[in-house]
């Protein structure tokens, strides 16, 4: 079983800016609407969890539901599921050992860990096998961090390095053990 982060961040480290938005994902213009590698890692992904902090930023775009993957929403507050939603996702809670141990035991083994908070807990409790992740050419200066204090030293190898639209660069790491 793998748990995975796919995500962008700035240059310097930050996935939301200082006011917790994220237009600044769009600076460089995509001009054949390239999906970047989305389609490519979703196909492998048997489920996906989010905090409820991203699962309500996407919900802020009015863009639709776009996946097409179980979702499991990893929230302590969050008890009402918003209408139309329903039969797409479902409201879990617990440690992300025990969120990983009911996956598993529902027979999901490729986990996409999504949103800042989320990944941070789950490496601290040393659960993520992969990292993938996209600079943008952007200095935020400051923000909401993808990575956090942990309290001990996490190794990881280089797996890929891809240069995506001549602006981004894309970084795939894997757990060393």
């Amino acid at each position: 079983m793998k748990n995975i982060v796919y995500i962008a961040t700035s240059i310097d480290g930050y996935i939301a800016d200082k006011n917790g938005n994220i237009d600044w994902l769009y600076i460089v213009e995509n001009p054949d609407k390239d999906d970047l590698g989305w389609s490519e890692f979703i196909k492998n992904i048997d489920a996906i969890v989010m905090g409820k902090n991203t699962f309500e930023k996407i919900l802020s775009f009015n863009m639709g539901w776009h996946y097409q993957k179980p979702v499991f929403i990893l929230s302590n507050s969050m008890k009402v599921i918003p209408e139309g939603l329903a039969d797409k996702i479902e409201i879990i809670s617990g440690t992300p050992q025990e969120v990983t141990e009911l996956l598993h035991n529902k027979g999901f083994n490729n986990i996409y860990v999504d949103g800042g908070a989320t990944v941070q807990q789950f490496l601290k409790e040393d659960l993520i096998e992969e990292l993938i992740i996209t600079k943008i050419p952007i200095l935020l200066g400051g923000g909401v961090p993808l990575f956090t204090e942990l309290d001990n030293q996490m190794v990881f190898e280089l797996v890929e390095t891809k240069i995506m639209i001549n602006h981004l660069v894309q970084i795939k790491y894997k757990r060393k053990r």
